[in-house]
């Protein structure tokens, strides 16, 4: 099994910004993809393995997307923020993990952490 466990959420004040961390745990062999989304699995941003990046139109410019594969970590940083950004935030997290001998492919996703963005 593979776990996902996020954290950073909180209140913040339009324009102010918040930094989410996302770390992966289980036997994971390798994570190709790894993502936050937001509301209905809205793709907020991706990032692969070697650091190719994809962000929803609404987040470029204000949102950057790291990881630290050694960590099997994913970061969110979001600056500018908007009341429209409030929402619960997801990690997901597409990889190969160690089924006893053999290897498996996993989706994980994290539990969620709530960002609210408001005077």
């Amino acid at each position: 099994q593979v776990q996902l466990v996020e954290s950073g959420g909180g209140l913040v004040q339009p324009g102010g910004s918040l930094r989410l961390s996302c770390a992966a745990s289980g036997s994971i062999f390798s994570i190709n993809h790894m993502g936050w989304y937001r509301k209905e699995r809205e793709l907020v941003a991706t990032i692969t393995s070697i650091g190719m990046t994809n962000y929803a139109h609404s987040v470029k410019g204000r949102f950057t997307i790291t990881r630290d594969n050694a960590k099997n970590a994913v970061y969110l940083e979001m600056n500018s923020l908007r009341p429209e950004d409030t929402a619960v935030y997801y990690c997901n997290a597409i990889g190969s993990r160690w089924n006893g001998p053999q290897l498996s492919t996993f989706d994980a996703w994290g539990q969620g952490t709530l960002v609210t963005v408001s005077s």
